[in-house]
């Protein structure tokens, strides 16, 4: 009982620097911890969750009159968020706790992860996972709507029209990546399931992690059948992102990694949406 007491009473000596005044006159916007890796439990489109393992950036705004802001609470707040299933509403309560525990204005959150979904072989029917490399990011204002933007990179397979109009046989084709940040009215959410498969549907072919020999004659034809510039497969997706429900902005990024080239061709579009 006396070891307790004692310790209660050092921690009230230790004096708090971080919570001392500024003279400086300069207002932080963004003050916090980045590259905290912890698992996190991301909700899926079947209504379950799928635990990631995610690299996060959060920070609050830091009024010109305090010194500094306390790093160890952001910590507690993800170890305790890291515990539940996040998603679009999830965030917007972690970033509520982040403003109320730092005595904040203004909170920011990045969460980066890797997401895997099951994809079936064309023709044979097999089931394997591919990983998805994909984003959450949002900014909240007390007293205000989240502000909330989900990116997703999918990769795909295109055929050049060029190559295959001007050979004999054969065509090159390679494998890209397509990169989309959306941003959406409050109250509307795509889940990552759907956005990757839109994406997906775009490109000459679809990648699989797991082919058998029926599967690769499929998507080799069906990439033949359907050759696509790199500008093509950003047009067709900038259409497609144009339809999804309540789309305010969008970020668009496409690149094939040239097999024919030492380097890639690229293609990019960003658009606000009156939608």
């Amino acid at each position: 009982m006396r070891q307790a007491t004692q310790g209660r009473s050092v921690n009230n000596t230790i004096k708090d620097v971080q919570n001392t005044s500024d003279k400086r006159g300069i207002a932080i916007q963004k003050v916090g911890v980045s590259d905290v890796h912890l698992p996190f439990l991301i909700k899926t489109k079947s209504g379950s969750f799928q635990s990631v393992l995610a690299k996060i950036k959060l920070a609050v705004d830091l009024p010109q009159e305090f010194k500094g802001t306390h790093m160890s609470r952001f910590i507690e707040i993800l170890s305790d968020w890291s515990q539940k299933p996040v998603s679009y509403r999830e965030i917007g309560y972690m970033l509520t706790d982040t403003i109320d525990r730092l005595q904040a204005k203004r909170a920011h959150i990045d969460i980066h992860f890797k997401y895997f979904i099951e994809k079936k072989a064309p023709v044979s029917g097999l089931k394997s996972m591919l990983d998805y490399d994909c984003l959450f990011s949002a900014n909240l204002t007390r007293g205000e709507q989240l502000d909330f933007m989900f990116g997703i990179t999918v990769p795909f397979t295109s055929l050049c029209p060029c190559s295959k109009e001007i050979s004999q046989y054969g065509a090159h084709n390679q494998r890209g990546i397509m990169r989309v940040k959306i941003k959406q009215h409050p109250g509307n959410f795509i889940w990552i399931e759907d956005l990757a498969e839109i994406m997906e549907e775009q490109g000459s072919c679809q990648v699989y992690p797991l082919l058998k020999r029926g599967d690769e004659k499929y998507v080799t034809e069906k990439a033949y059948e359907n050759p696509k510039f790199v500008e093509d497969v950003l047009r067709d997706l900038v259409l497609t992102l144009r339809k999804i429900n309540g789309v305010q902005w969008f970020e668009v990024e496409c690149e094939n990694y040239e097999s024919i080239h030492n380097h890639s061709a690229y293609a990019a579009h960003t658009e606000c949406v009156d939608n």
